[in-house]
């Protein structure tokens, strides 16, 4: 297994710490980034020079594309670059503040957009590279009382997706990571919630109150969920999407029948407002020259 350099965001919890653990013990480099980098010195003191830390908000694009030219500059290399940093915001779309909202579409959506763009001149550079999105479940299917959250999530798939076809050709791999439940912390210290409505108490966007109940349960082990991730860059071509957890595969699978239902039962709805006879596509007309 050879050796890599990966540059995550997010690095002090959830799956980004736990991938930079789990990175660092068989011996590849990492640099890691979080807004507070003292939650990295543990690290930094047990590996050394190993580890490469940079304070890191995403929502802070002049800040990305500093830290990311940083880490180019002073790593040489960078082989997978790992957006990870982000969280939850639930409650209906009604009881949301404007800034919760802008907060949420900076950190979930723009951020990871904002890395994306920053690396690829890098890695183009260098002739290829990965690049690692992780989403949710959430990301292809809905639950009540987290439109916005669903709203970033979708919004970053539809854009990794695009970026695996336009980055194909340099040998960029995009990978978007679909995880279920697992005791992560996202619940009780990755989620926000607003200000509650009356009017929504006893409606399905009220069950999302609940989402920071540490007694929730979970079906995956976060461990077994980053060592997935780590081991999908052994895959080539990169897998377009990697899904962990019974509970996210089932979830998905569901919302993914039910949408093709309800589009395949419309195919002579669709076709009937074709024009009667397609157009033909217009010539481009020739440029006259001069006499």
């Amino acid at each position: 297994m050879a050796q890599r350099t990966w540059f995550i965001t997010g690095s002090s919890s959830g799956f980004g710490r736990l991938m930079t653990e789990q990175l660092l013990q068989r011996g590849d480099r990492v640099a890691a980034t979080a807004r507070d980098t003292a939650s990295l010195d543990d690290l930094a003191e047990r590996y050394g020079q190993q580890i490469w830390t940079a304070q890191l908000d995403v929502t802070d694009t002049a800040q990305i594309r500093e830290v990311v030219a940083k880490a180019f500059a002073e790593l040489e290399t960078i082989d997978v670059i790992v957006n990870n940093a982000g969280y939850g915001l639930f409650g209906a779309a009604e009881e949301l503040t404007d800034e919760l909202i802008e907060h949420q579409i900076a950190t979930n959506l723009v951020g990871p957009i904002q890395v994306l763009r920053s690396a690829v001149p890098h890695l183009r550079a260098q002739s290829g590279g990965r690049i690692i999105q992780l989403s949710t479940y959430g990301g292809l299917a809905t639950n009540p009382g987290a439109s916005l959250y669903h709203a970033s999530k979708w919004g970053v798939e539809g854009f990794m997706e695009a970026n695996a076809k336009d980055l194909a050709p340099f040998g960029i791999g995009v990978t978007i990571v679909e995880p279920g439940s697992a005791a992560t912390g996202f619940r009780t210290g990755g989620s926000r919630l607003p200000q509650p409505l009356a009017a929504y108490d006893g409606t399905p966007a009220a069950m999302s109150r609940g989402i920071q109940n540490p007694a929730l349960p979970s079906v995956s082990d976060p461990a077994k969920v980053a060592a997935a991730i780590i081991a999908s860059v052994e895959t080539t071509p990169a897998p377009l999407r990697l899904v962990t957890g019974s509970d996210s595969f089932t979830i998905i699978r569901t919302a993914l029948r039910e949408r093709l239902a309800d589009i395949e039962a419309q195919e002579t709805s669709a076709a009937a407002t074709d024009l009667t006879q397609p157009t033909q596509p217009t010539q481009p007309t020739q440029p006259t020259q001069a006499a």
